[in-house]
């Protein structure tokens, strides 16, 4: 549900949290609300109380075959309801009037009865209210042909939904209706009259959360012109206080019941995730009294966009409402039954926990969230391959049916496997490096794009809205290109990450950084096309499925293939409180920040400046940045096991989350490390310390903002792999010990792509003197070494500013350098290599003043070809820059040679460095610079 009303700015947010594991009757019953004074709702005994998922978010719908598994989930757990109402199907909401082609009847068709098959309602959604007229009864009949043909589908239950619209009504409306309210309750009631009053029809607001509500909650005429108007059978869907709502309180549940006259049915956005790319919520149902059952009409969850990211949002919901299914109310004495026993449990679980105590003694949500984990945990063992969740095209180009004489047909869904191998980020004969690597196949009528989302944020207060709508903005970048190979041990190219767009409403945001994005490769594989917004998907489009690869079988005298350890409880424990929940992370992920922010604030006591007297205060320093580097490693350990999980279907969908995280606490890591050994002087971080749930990017973003560089976006977007990959790289503090493998780098890298070596084994240091002698001799403190299993395979180095070090070079390692290498005879052609031992005794040509004034700091960076993950690249770009910046920097800058395109692809490809151009610059070299 998203707010587009010009006065109320809100985020675009739909949704509810899923179901949970607890065994029970799909179709549970629960009493009516009890007569509250000035309620005008009647108890009217036991009805079914709607408990389920909503698919309401902003983003690719869901594929069939995972909402029939949803379907058998909910079944399982005992919730009883699914609401078809995906924002992006453009015959839900931008062309409602639409009829179904004849593939998406058959679908639909096939969909309800699964649901049937499975004992849950399906309610089907239509959203109107972005352009109807509600004075025009042609199109009162278009949306009552509309409906007709899902009722022929065999629906029986359905939703009117005016969310996320325009309060101000046509100059035609106007001459009708008295207000807005009045226009949406006629067509509802005519509606609901004309469908022949089903047993569950929905009503959702425009005023859908209490934020919305004009002036306010008990005097907006809105809702009391709802109230009083819509027929009492009619049920409302409300968010609670806000669109993403951290507590909802009986009070305020019985605040609005007593205006709309009836119990509204909850459409839940806590672990909605279509505001934010960078987040997944993974806590479990938190903030809902079980008093809230016996006062409520139902329960939806509008979750994740990942479809198999929400098995905890579900689980944990069914949790919440079995715990309290016959609606207990708080004045009902329990017995020594079973109920007794579950608030034992509770107790016991409370009793030592960091969280406040818990008042609901039926539920836990810690105690949920470990029975959903535990269950979880068995489906990463279950071998599966993953299925792709793209949408392609189809309905506008349909043809409408009659459907009453139609048959539902099988499905049948497919997706090709491909392997994708990657180019090395550095390497003279490449071309441009995407940092979405992507397979150029699948769906034959997707269309492979690269797009960068600029978001603007703002920065908000812990208690606001943990987001704002999200604006998009498309920009072609250059695709990868891939290489196909047949034998490869995993054969999928399939798509990671979910795309989540938002109309073309305001970000949806809380930090004022403008956040550049790239698409990831599953937003990659996409719609037509001639639309931006995804059509109903139909199993019959998907005509490649994916093949199980082939397992490798030791023969007598082969030794087995690397066996990776199993993944464990307390690495899914461990996920869950690194994407926990809107407005908190969990206790470990706390933990790690507060430690972070301990360690950097007191990085004074370790710095080189201060000779470390303080003998206590630098063991406790030292001590607790031990700890916080055990923690990083548990983090980088979960993400390896969890990528070596045997579910691809489950990891797909968190790749992108864990890939992320993983990213940016290997540079927090590394950059505690420097602080630990080389920090010159105390770090100069951000003023103020702000509520870490208040801003975007969740845990990730958190520590991005703790970092010296938190407005460096560009380095902090690191998009995953097309394939997922354990393989780690470590970035550390460079070392005197690490000279020689440093210069070994810089020669390959010199005289990679040279069609022959045009120096000598003579000189064996020449190269790695002349490039980075200087640097690792006198700036060490500024320099970093990238590792993998085989040992250093890249380093970045720097000086914080170049002007006293060009003076140290003259007096202390420009004679060294005059003395190991003879100056050559400048009458005859020099060699390259003469030519390079000729400059250790010219006079070197400056840079402008003006220039070095804004951009003091000079960098070099050298990875070797056979790294082909471009994070890495950025993550020590990161770290070096932060250390720059720590003390003092305002700008770093690098030299290349007019000849050198390897480093200036390299650059190019990293995109944080633009070319600099003044008077006064070097004629044969290319200065490319960034602020910091």
């Amino acid at each position: 549900m998203v707010q587009k009303e010009k006065t109320l700015e809100k985020p675009p947010v739909d949704g509810v949290p899923s179901p949970s594991p607890v065994s029970g009757e799909a179709c549970a019953e629960a009493p009516g609300p009890a007569e509250e004074s000035g309620i005008a709702v009647q108890a009217t005994g036991h009805r079914k109380f709607i408990s389920g998922v909503v698919e309401g978010f902003y983003g690719r719908p869901w594929t069939m075959e995972q909402r029939k598994e949803l379907f058998r989930r909910q079944q399982k757990w005992g919730l009883n309801t699914y609401l078809y109402a995906p924002k992006d199907d453009y015959k839900h909401r931008m062309f409602w009037r639409e009829l179904y082609s004849v593939e998406e009847a058959e679908q639909l068709m096939t969909l309800i009865g699964a649901a049937k098959d499975h004992g849950i309602e399906f309610i089907y959604a239509i959203s109107p209210g972005l352009d109807i007229t509600f004075s025009n009864q042609k199109e009162v009949s278009a949306l009552k042909r509309k409906l007709d043909q899902v009722t022929h589908f065999g629906c029986k239950s359905f939703a009117l939904l005016f969310d996320d619209i325009d309060h101000n009504m046509c100059p035609a409306d106007k001459e009708v209706f008295s207000s807005f309210a009045h226009a949406q309750v006629s067509i509802t009631n005519e509606i609901y009259q004309y469908l022949g009053e089903p047993e569950t029809f929905l009503f959702c607001p425009t005023e859908y959360c209490g934020t919305f509500c004009y002036p306010n909650v008990p005097q907006s005429p809105y809702l009391h012109t709802v109230g009083e108007k819509l027929l009492p059978s009619i049920d409302v869907l409300w968010t609670g206080p806000k669109v993403v709502s951290k507590d909802i309180s009986v009070e305020s549940i019985e605040e609005v019941s007593r205006i709309l006259r009836r119990a509204p049915v909850i459409w839940d956005n806590i672990h909605a995730n279509d505001y934010d790319q960078k987040r997944l919520f993974l806590g479990p149902y938190k903030g809902r009294s079980t008093e809230l059952i016996p006062r409520l009409k139902g329960v939806l969850t509008n979750p994740n966009c990942e479809f198999e990211s929400n098995f905890v949002a579900i689980h944990t919901l069914a949790t919440w409402y079995k715990s309290n299914m016959n609606g207990v109310r708080k004045d009902v004495v329990m017995t020594d039954g079973e109920d007794s026993t579950v608030s034992i449990q509770i107790k016991l679980e409370n009793e030592g926990s960091d969280e406040e105590l818990e008042t609901d003694m039926l539920y836990s949500p810690q105690l949920a969230l470990k029975l959903a984990l535990s269950e979880w945990l068995s489906e990463f063992c279950v071998p599966h391959q993953y299925n792709s969740r793209q949408v392609p095209q189809s309905g506008a180009k349909g043809t409408a049916i009659d459907v009453t004489s139609m048959a539902s047909p099988s499905l049948c869904s497919s997706t090709t496997v491909t392997t994708v191998f990657q180019q090395p980020i550095m390497s003279p004969a490449m071309p441009p490096l995407c940092l979405d690597p992507l397979s150029p196949l699948s769906h034959p009528m997707a269309k492979i794009s690269q797009e960068v989302e600029e978001v603007e944020v703002e920065k908000k207060d812990s208690d606001e809205e943990p987001m704002e709508m999200v604006v998009e903005k498309m920009v072609d970048e250059p695709e990868p290109e891939a290489e196909v190979e047949p034998d490869s041990e995993e054969k999928h190219a399939d798509p990671i990450l979910s795309d989540k767009m938002a109309e073309d409403l305001k970000p949806m945001d809380t930090d004022k950084e403008s956040l550049a994005e790239s698409k990831s490769p599953e937003e990659s594989i996409q719609e037509d096309s001639g639309s931006d917004i995804a059509p109903m998907q139909t199993d019959d489009q998907l005509k490649q499925v994916l093949q199980p690869f082939d397992l490798f079988v030791p023969g007598p005298n082969e030794k087995p293939l690397f066996i990776a350890e199993p993944l464990t409880l307390e690495d899914l424990s461990l996920l869950a409180e690194l994407f926990y929940l809107p407005y908190e992370h969990g206790n470990k992920a706390m933990q790690m920040l507060k430690e972070f922010n301990w360690l950097r604030a007191n990085s004074s006591v370790v710095s080189v400046n201060c000779k470390r007297k303080e003998t206590e205060k630098v063991e406790e320093w030292q001590t607790r940045a031990e700890k916080f580097e055990e923690m990083c490693c548990s983090v980088i350990q979960m993400f390896t096991r969890l990528s070596n999980s045997a579910n691809r279907t489950i990891l797909y969908d968190l790749y992108p989350y864990i890939w992320d995280i993983k990213s940016n606490i290997s540079m927090v890591k590394s950059f505690v490390q420097w602080l630990g050994c080389r920090s010159q002087s105390s770090a100069q971080f951000l003023r103020g310390d702000q509520e870490p749930w208040a801003f975007r990017g969740g845990l990730a973003g958190e520590f991005q903002r703790l970092l010296p560089i938190d407005g460096a976006n560009d380095l902090f977007y690191q998009p995953p792999p097309s394939m997922p990959t354990s393989k780690i790289y470590s970035i550390r503090p460079y070392f005197p010990k690490d000279e020689a493998a440093v210069y070994k780098i810089c020669k390959e890298m010199f005289c990679e792509g040279l069609e022959e070596a045009p120096f000598s084994d003579d000189d064996p240091d020449l190269i790695g003197d002349r490039l980075v002698g200087g640097l690792l001799t006198l700036s060490s403190d500024y320099g970093f070494v990238l590792e993998d299993d085989e040992g250093i395979c890249g380093y970045a180095v720097g000086t914080v500013d170049i002007k006293p070090f060009i003076k140290s070079c003259k007096l202390s390692w420009l004679p060294f350098m005059q003395e190991k290498y003879h100056k050559p005879d400048e009458q005859k052609d020099l060699t390259e290599a003469e030519k390079m031992m000729l400059s250790f005794h010219e006079e070197e040509e400056g840079l402008p003043e003006s220039f070095l004034s804004n951009f003091p700091s000079l960098i070099k960076v050298d990875i070797q070809g056979k790294v082909t993950d471009p994070s890495v690249a950025k993550s020590m770009m990161g770290c070096l820059l932060s250390s720059l910046k720590a003390n003092g920097s305002q700008g770093a800058f690098c030299k290349i040679r007019q000849t050198d395109k390897r480093m200036l692809d390299f650059y190019s490809k990293l995109g944080c460095f633009e070319v600099a151009t003044m008077e006064g610059f070097p004629k044969d070299v290319i200065i490319m610079g960034r602020s910091l």
